[in-house]
């Protein structure tokens, strides 16, 4: 008699159970669908069945359990992803990793602290502020996302500008393989860099139970610089002339009028009136350096058309200033009752004749886009704002957030800067790379997972190595015919 998915799952919780105990291992269909989706709720997906572990161990006997059921396995952190990259497989395992949230150890001589995947982002930080350092990439969400996420997404934030992004901040990594092997990885071992595969594979390779991560020194001076300029496209020459200045801002962000009104409505910011965009500027370093810059900044502002500048030296100021761009994906809930939030990239050159563009893609499909950005690196957040009670508004919200992307392919850009491609935009990966180029990312996929069982469907449109269901290649792969690469 064959076995069906419903029962394959029955019988894997039950084998959970022991090491995990019952109250972990959720299969209640109500309870199941809290799970459904995560920061991107337009993909959605009941998983089959969810175990939340508590340590390493107990992530192995899932995932080993999981590899000699053949059943597909997803980490989720805290689910804010906008992606859909902890989406869940109906037929397969939700590994919620919410319960590991220690911090290890903190090692301060050597800069360094090491943490369990669910430790938010903001909490290691308020771990070593006394002593004055931080843990610099800071996305939005750093309240709540967690670091195992941000491994997973390779996560970004406001200050990646001049500090880098998360693969930048990760010194070694303990991981389970997708075939349950607990594994060590460190920055520091030789030949391939594994460690560097690993984060920002998006769940692909494994999933990771303990992370090192380096602390940076507080700077001596933080300025924040607001400048409100009547529309879009002075702000971004603005940014274009402070980077060409030779100026490397800790962050520089911009939202138009819209993102603007939406911020006001949620949290107040009392930005200045009339301004068509706002650009926040925030400088930082030894505290000649920082005088010298910031007078460069302000007067570029005002060659530019800046028309209130507002600066900030104590962190009170500071964060109101930073108080409306950091609510702003949660505040556009005020002016839509839904929306798509988009991440591409665009040379900074560009700013200026991308952000035309949208606005006339918003104008002839009837679909009202904020723009929230981080302007110093040309990685755009467009808002797709539309009406999930009007029929067909979500295809056409879906059909303009789409064509962003392809502006941004245009203008030699990426479909993604920081929050993955998860399912969302994995369609769009052809656009960006050739089919010999998408096969050699999944040989390498299939190095670490033959049997295709971790995160399976997210990031590559058409599996087709190691097993998985055939796309539209036919015959041996080339470079498995040249003996380049071996399939399994």
């Amino acid at each position: 008699m064959t076995t069906m998915p419903g029962d394959t799952l029955t019988l894997l919780a039950d084998r959970l159970r022991g090491p995990l105990g019952d109250q972990w291992v959720i299969t209640d269909p109500v309870r199941l669908r809290t799970y459904e989706c995560d920061g991107l709720t337009y993909h959605r997906a009941t998983p089959g069945l969810v175990v939340l572990p508590e340590t390493a161990e107990q992530v192995s006997a899932v995932v080993r359990a999981c590899a000699e059921a053949g059943v597909p396995f997803v980490a989720r952190g805290a689910g804010t992803g906008l992606s859909g990259g902890a989406l869940p497989r109906t037929d397969g395992v939700l590994i919620v990793m919410s319960r590991m949230r220690r911090i290890l150890s903190i090692d301060l001589p050597n800069r360094r602290a090491v943490v369990e995947p669910g430790v938010t982002n903001l909490a290691v930080t308020e771990a070593v502020r006394a002593d004055g350092y931080y843990y610099a990439p800071d996305p939005s969400s750093q309240q709540v996302c967690s670091i195992g996420g941000n491994v997973a997404e390779n996560s970004g934030g406001a200050h990646c500008l001049k500090y880098g992004f998360t693969v930048n901040h990760i010194l070694a990594l303990e991981i389970v393989s997708p075939d349950g092997d607990i594994m060590q990885l460190d920055a520091l071992d030789p030949g391939y860099d594994l460690l560097g595969a690993f984060i920002g594979s998006e769940g692909t390779l494994g999933v990771a139970t303990k992370i090192t991560v380096r602390l940076t020194r507080a700077p001596e001076v933080v300025t924040t610089v607001l400048a409100a300029f009547p529309g879009v496209a002075a702000g971004g020459k603005a940014v274009s002339a402070i980077i060409g200045s030779g100026i490397v801002p800790a962050a520089i962000e911009m939202m138009d009028a819209l993102a603007i009104e939406a911020a006001e409505a949620a949290v107040a910011c009392r930005y200045p009136e009339g301004a068509g965009a706002v650009l926040i500027v925030e400088l930082d370093g030894p505290a000649a350096e920082v005088a010298g810059h910031f007078e460069q900044v302000e007067r570029i502002c005002r060659e530019e058309g800046a028309f209130e500048i507002r600066v900030a030296d104590d962190p009170a100021e500071r964060a109101a200033i930073w108080k409306g761009r950091k609510s702003a994906f949660a505040a556009v809930g005020r002016i839509s009752p839904a929306y798509i939030v988009q991440d591409g990239v665009v040379p900074r050159t560009a700013l200026p004749g991308v952000l035309a563009r949208i606005a006339e893609l918003s104008a002839e499909h009837g679909i009202r886009v904020a723009n929230v950005f981080h302007a110093g690196d040309g990685n755009l957040h467009p808002l797709v704002l539309f009406d999930d009670a009007e029929p067909g508004a979500g295809e056409r919200a879906e059909h303009v957030s789409g064509m962003i992307l392809d502006l941004c392919i245009e203008h030699g850009g990426s479909i993604t800067g920081e929050h993955g491609v998860g399912v969302d935009k994995a369609r769009y990966m052809p656009k960006m790379f050739t089919e010999d180029d998408l096969d050699t990312m999944q040989l390498v996929r299939c190095a670490f997972d033959p049997k295709g069982l971790s995160n399976p469907g997210k990031v590559f449109p058409t599996p087709r190595l190691c097993g998985e269901v055939p796309g539209v290649r036919k015959g041996v792969h080339p470079l498995v015919e040249s003996g380049k690469a071996e399939q399994f």
